[in-house]
């Protein structure tokens, strides 16, 4: 088929072979790069997000529970705020508050926990339980649906490594009498040492950040196009006055030279290919006409 199309045809359909092909693989590289950034961006912010939450842990452990867990035993009604976890997630509801923040979820979900608002989930019934099969695993991450849109999870295992640990949850008979007030004694019991009974989940929204990478691919994409359709017309256009353009007119030339007009004549100045082409063309026509004569002498 090919045979059959001009040469500036030929040349059109070339460039966009290329065209496609450039516009295809830079599409394919730019949209592999941007991936990545948008999810070491959002696993940057979830992290950031688990390393406040496990500060806040950290200081109501050392500092808050020191001065308050003797009061747990006279009080009538338990101190959750003695617990590390119940502290976390106190500090993250209340950064939600901020409108920036809403999409934002921390939860130490249990499968057996004291509070019941920290029971995990079926797909936070999943990670545990992966935790728990696979004792080295330290952490999950991965991405799961919500009503807020896709959001990015960091799952690390709760592992009870303390024997103090195990005075709230071991049996209702070890445990402060405030909590079985407060909680009653079916749950959170039964808990033991070197058990992993939970996991820690940081959840951050990553449809914003994935739609920006989007966007910007395919505006990468449409001033990649529009450059490659100016560069293909350019080329075009200087392919028809730099090699389509003289090598018609040489073509008329020589036409006109085989119908027997030997004042024909093809004139190109430049010293490339195109020239060079000339300057044969001529001395073919001159030999030519040298040829003749001599024909029309012996005649």
């Amino acid at each position: 088929m090919l045979k059959n199309l001009k040469l500036n045809q030929k040349f059109t359909i070339l460039l966009l072979a290329v065209f496609l092909g450039a516009v295809i693989l830079s599409g394919i590289a730019f949209s592999a790069l941007l991936n990545h950034n948008a999810e070491r961006e959002v696993t940057a912010k979830a992290n950031l997000l688990l390393q406040t939450m496990l500060s806040v842990r950290q200081y109501t452990l050392t500092q808050v529970n020191p001065e308050l867990a003797p009061r747990l035993e006279t009080e009538q009604q338990f101190l959750p705020q003695t617990v590390p976890g119940y502290s976390a997630r106190e500090v993250m509801e209340d950064l939600r508050k901020n409108a920036d923040y809403s999409d934002f979820f921390y939860k130490e979900a249990t499968l057996n926990p004291t509070n019941l608002r920290d029971k995990a989930d079926p797909f936070e019934s999943q990670l545990v339980e992966k935790f728990r099969q696979e004792a080295k695993l330290k952490e999950l991450t991965g991405y799961r649906t919500s009503p807020a849109g896709d959001l990015f999870y960091i799952a690390r295992p709760i592992k009870i490594e303390k024997e103090s640990c195990l005075r709230c949850h071991s049996t209702p008979e070890a445990a402060p009498k405030s909590q079985l007030a407060s909680y009653g004694r079916d749950n959170g019991f039964g808990w033991k040492l070197n058990e992993i009974v939970g996991a820690q989940i940081i959840s951050v929204p990553a449809s914003g950040i994935i739609n920006n990478a989007r966007r910007a691919i395919l505006l990468f994409m449409g001033i990649l196009t529009i450059a490659f359709a100016l560069a293909m017309l350019v080329i075009n256009w200087l392919l028809r006055q730099t090699v389509i353009r003289p090598l018609n007119k040489m073509a008329k030339a020589a036409n006109e030279v085989s119908m027997g007009n030997m004042d024909a004549s093809f004139e190109q100045t430049s010293s490339d290919e195109i020239g060079n082409l000339s300057e044969a063309f001529n001395r073919m026509k001159t030999s030519l006409v040298m040829a003749m004569k001599m024909l029309g002498r012996g005649e």
